[in-house]
């Protein structure tokens, strides 16, 4: 029982990050690898050269997180204080394909397509 319990201290540790220099190189690696990420997610979808913040990046943006939430879900189903972030999110998305639907409805088709959404 002890062993059992040591051990699941030591895993929590490793993958927190904390006094671990494993964990703490893990979690460098995926900070640094989702500001990349958010980069070339911008690049591909601005629509001028300064864009960081027009609807279709918007959307972009909230697509991949909530794919990535997603895929956090199928491991830990039970965490529901992300579940209702990621409802805010689905939201905030829904609004904003709404609002761009009204504004550009090319753009809108476009980003449908390009993003594989289902509308």
């Amino acid at each position: 029982m002890i062993i059992y319990h040591l051990t699941f201290t030591i895993n929590k540790l490793n993958f927190c990050g904390y006094d671990c220099e494993l964990g703490e190189a893990i979690l460098r690696q995926d900070m640094a690898t989702a500001k990349e990420t958010k980069e070339n997610i911008v690049k591909d979808y601005k629509t001028h050269g300064n864009d960081t913040g027009s609807s279709q990046v918007q959307i972009a943006l909230l697509t991949q997180r909530i794919n990535e939430l997603t895929e956090h879900f199928k491991i830990h189903n039970k965490d529901n204080h992300s579940r209702q972030g990621l409802l805010k999110m689905v939201s905030r998305r829904r609004k904003l394909l709404d609002y761009l639907k009204r504004q550009n409805i090319g753009e809108y088709h476009t980003i449908i397509e390009r993003l594989g959404l289902r509308r």
